[in-house]
Parts: C-alpha cells; sequence; structure tokens
C-alpha cells in the first residue's frame, strides 16, 4: 500500500513539473510559446539564404539559430570586432537585435 501511495505521489509530481510552466511559466519557456498561431504562413527562406544575407550586410563568423512564425532568421554574427544578436526580416532587412 505504501508503494502505490508514494508511486502515485510522484506520477502527480511528474505531471505537475510538464504543466505548471504552461500554465504560469514565462511565455519564452512554455511549449504553446514554440508553435506558430493557425493562419501564419512560413515561405521557404533558409538558414543558408539568411546566413548569406547577413554576410552581404558586412557581418562575419554568423551564426544562425532559428526561424520565428513571423519569418524572421535569428542567429549570433560579429561586424566591427563586436559580437551580438541579429536578425532577417521576410524582406531581406539586416538588423541587430538587443536582448
Amino acid at each position: 500500500m505504501r508503494a502505490n501511495i508514494r508511486g502515485l505521489g510522484i506520477a502527480i509530481l511528474s505531471v505537475g513539473v510538464v504543466i505548471a510552466p504552461t500554465m504560469v511559466g514565462p511565455a519564452a519557456l512554455t511549449a504553446a510559446y514554440a508553435i506558430c498561431a493557425p493562419g501564419e504562413t512560413i515561405d521557404g527562406t533558409t538558414a543558408e539564404m539568411a546566413k548569406r544575407r547577413i554576410e552581404s550586410a558586412g557581418y562575419s563568423h554568423v551564426r544562425m539559430a532559428h526561424k520565428g512564425c513571423d519569418n524572421v532568421w535569428h542567429g549570433f554574427a560579429m561586424r566591427g570586432g563586436a559580437s551580438g544578436r541579429v536578425a532577417v526580416s521576410p524582406s531581406g532587412v539586416v538588423m541587430p537585435e538587443s536582448d
């Protein structure tokens, strides 16, 4: 009986660990944040295309991170001796990102 109660307690705790962040956690850490909204269309641009665009804007050491549901590519690069985050908009505009 004691083993069953302990197992039930562990199961409830495990479910709480999975569900709680989506209810009270910051949006950046929730599973729902990573899912695009219905109707959002992801274009056909690739990480390699975004990388070439960033390099042509004068950046070096480009590392692409991810593409958002808004079709903006995000990555890291160096320019003028400083490294930082950079983004490429769907229209191809390269811009530095702030935290």
